[in-house]
């Protein structure tokens, strides 16, 4: 496969072999991001962990100090006095019917998806569209909730949702590479210390295998489990 001189440039510098330290992992990730766009810095883990069992599944919220660099469209689907309150709180949409037949005709120019508990049995109908996309409403990511003001808050500042995949993969977004690397430096370590705490209580062995921090259009960089747990403390 032909490359382009960017990439076999930066290709170059990386050394496939060495295990980065999370500080020489940042800095790396921000010097070789030569995208003409803010790239988005993002983390990917592979889990000791068997999907398979739902005892073992490992999923949550976190909020990032100083959130993604994204500016998330939050839909609040709810009825009544709630709607003023999501407004309120900076929901870019508010309604309940009329949104749920837009996205069901293909709509989707939205990141986060809060839904009141009253509206959960319409909302039902949008599983096979939200779910694949990971905006499904959910008690236990806690965007089904009565405090819709509390919750479409959180998101704007940078509340993201986790969840590790069927192959025990988690991937997170954890801000841009114009941030400073003490704010990536930071994200990081609560993020990995949310990861750290969900460990349930079934998994046995290695619980963190390997961990990648890349950017959008950049390449990976492999990170010490070990360090990771010892930082995240």
């Amino acid at each position: 496969m032909k490359r382009g001189k960017k990439y076999r440039a930066v290709r170059e510098e990386v050394d496939y072999g060495k295990v980065y330290s999370l500080e020489e992992a940042v800095q790396m990730v921000k010097k070789n991001a030569k995208a003409a766009f803010d790239e988005t810095v993002e983390v990917s883990m592979r889990l000791g962990v068997d999907p398979r069992q739902a005892d073992q599944i490992v999923r949550g919220t976190v909020s990032l100090p100083y959130g993604t660099g994204k500016t998330v469209k939050v839909l609040v689907l709810t009825k009544g006095e709630k709607e003023a309150e999501a407004r309120e709180a900076g929901a870019d949409y508010v309604g309940a019917e009329e949104y749920i037949e837009k996205i069901q005709k293909g709509w989707l120019d939205f990141d986060a998806v809060v839904a009141t508990p009253d509206m959960m049995p319409q909302v039902g109908k949008l599983a096979r569209i939200l779910g694949p996309r990971k905006m499904m409403p959910n008690p236990k990511s806690g965007t089904v909730t009565m405090d819709v003001g509390r919750v479409v808050k959180e998101i704007k500042a940078g509340k993201i949702e986790y969840r590790v995949d069927r192959g025990g993969n988690i991937s997170a977004p954890v801000g841009k590479v114009s941030f400073d690397d003490e704010k990536l430096l930071e994200n990081l370590n609560v993020f990995f210390g949310a990861i750290i705490s969900a460990k349930p209580q079934a998994a046995k062995g290695t619980y963190i295998k390997n961990a990648v921090i890349t950017s959008t259009m950049g390449l990976g960089y492999k990170l010490n489990p070990q360090r990771i747990v010892l930082a995240a403390k």
